[in-house]
């Protein structure tokens, strides 16, 4: 007799993927400035780390919140006590108007529309509960964030189909595209219950066109399934393009409130990149569906945000001052950053898609490739973590078609740290190169020393094969 479920002894957690691979090897050896300055640098975690010193000012200016106060009297008991799982309706109100703030004020959203959960992980895997049955699927464009294999399938037993993408147009998603992965969707006899994409998208760091949404919003249309917008990065984006969330194609086309196309669009959101709080779990659902809210809200109890959470961040939240301030400074500091990444990675020969949004770049390292396959591409990924000891993740890991691509962080290390990866990074390039071009010089001599052996040995045969008179 089995003592443990299939669920609990199955391996299909997607733990053992490289991108996870990698975390394990940095948490081995991680890189201290003091302790350890030879440790692996953590550049595969998405984590915005720049606009700490923002967030603490508040606090220390805010004590009130910090402390759990209203009016300068103590509401702990008052927070400590059980909350209703539908959230602090000043909380909701704040986040719904952050949202809006980060989209320009062009769309607004109605709190009551909006279902919270312990991060955006439990978000999306929330919706798929609501939106599909087990071995129902969703398609996917590639590359796509390697956490999706655990998040979308792991528990809900549903399945992913990937939207074949590829560096051709910038890894943009077109109409033969998506028909071609609903057709492998059919193939497999899987029904297709909707599409889910990450705008800004990860690990891309690039922003949706208005093309491209209009081209799923017509899609999901014409399929009669659903649409999930992954918008936790919508805050991210530092240069032009800028940002258009899924909502304002909706109001662009005139969906009427409540039409079929309107209730099968969702949004999940989050304060973890944006804000830089993945330590807080806030997440959000955002569905125009009444069922799905009331669905996704009975659901979210199993990974509710604490009370005490939800009254610092409406305070926090609720100061416009504050956040007309952070979003501009976030946005300014992550320009920097980038350009501080894209300049040293030029250094190295190494270049990377055009990028205007995210926390990481997506960087072109194909021609350091042995050859054009996917074992390769594993063979550099091991020489990067191993021997120049900085932790990014494969392509592969992304499900990009394509060998030779990884997805780099920038925003969860200090400028010298950055600094120093690049130098590193440097190293191990020229290092290749000069190794590469000490390998063709010995084939070259090699190849020359052939040529006279062979040019002598002709010579010599020529000679001996000669008739006696002759000689």
């Amino acid at each position: 007799m089995k003592l443990l479920s299939g669920k609990a002894s199955c391996n299909s957690h997607g733990q053992d993927s490289s991108y996870f691979l990698g975390w394990e090897e940095y948490e081995k050896n991680p890189y201290d400035e003091i302790k350890n300055p030879k440790g692996i640098i953590q550049m595969g975690l998405a984590e915005n780390q720049l606009c700490f010193d923002l967030l603490e000012s508040w606090l220390e200016k805010n004590p009130d919140a910090a402390s759990f106060k209203r009016d300068g009297q103590s509401i702990f008991r008052e927070l400590a006590l059980f909350q209703d799982y539908h959230g602090l309706p000043a909380f909701k109100k704040a986040m719904v108007e952050f949202m809006s703030e980060i989209r320009g004020n062009r769309v607004t959203f109605d709190p009551n529309h909006l279902v919270l959960t312990a991060g955006a992980t439990s978000a999306n895997e929330t919706l798929i509960f609501c939106l599909a049955e087990p071995g129902e699927a969703f398609l996917l464009p590639t590359p796509y964030y390697p956490g999706f294999d655990r998040d979308l399938k792991w528990r809900t037993g549903a399945e992913i189909v990937p939207i074949q993408c590829t560096s051709s147009n910038g890894f943009q998603i077109t109409e033969a595209a998506l028909e071609q992965a609903y057709q492998d969707a059919e193939n497999r006899n899987l029904r297709v219950k909707g599409v889910l994409v990450t705008n800004p998208s990860n690990p891309l760091g690039t922003t949706m066109t208005w093309n491209e949404l209009n081209l799923l919003v017509s899609f999901i249309e014409a399929k009669g399934i659903h649409l999930i917008s992954d918008e936790i990065y919508s805050g991210t984006v530092f240069t032009s393009p800028g940002f258009v969330s899924l909502m304002e194609v909706l109001k662009e086309r005139h969906f009427e409130k409540f039409s079929e196309v309107w209730k099968r669009v969702h949004v999940v959101y989050s304060l973890s990149k944006d804000l830089g709080l993945p330590g807080f779990r806030i997440g959000a659902i955002y569905s125009n569906d009444e069922m799905v809210v009331a669905a996704a809200t009975k659901m979210s109890s199993f990974g509710l945000v604490s009370s005490q959470t939800q009254y610092l961040l409406s305070a926090m939240l609720s100061d416009k001052k504050f956040t007309k301030k952070y979003i501009s400074e976030n946005q300014k500091r992550l320009k920097q950053r980038h350009k501080l990444l894209v300049s040293g990675l030029h250094k190295a020969g190494i270049s990377c898609l055009q990028g205007n949004a995210g926390l990481f770049s997506w960087v072109d390292m194909r021609h350091l490739l042995r050859s054009n396959d996917f074992e390769s591409e594993m063979e550099l990924w091991k020489k990067i973590v191993y021997d120049v000891k900085l932790n990014i993740s494969p392509g592969s890991s992304c499900h990009c078609t394509e060998p030779g691509w990884f997805r780099v962080c920038f925003a969860n290390m200090s400028e010298d740290t950055l600094e120093l990866a690049m130098q590193r990074l440097n190293a191990f390039v020229a290092e290749m190169s000069s190794a590469a071009a000490h390998g063709r010089s010995n084939h070259q001599s090699v190849k020359n020393s052939r040529k006279k052996s062979l040019t002598k040995w002709v010579f010599r045969l020529s000679f001996d094969d000669r008739q006696p008179e002759e000689r």
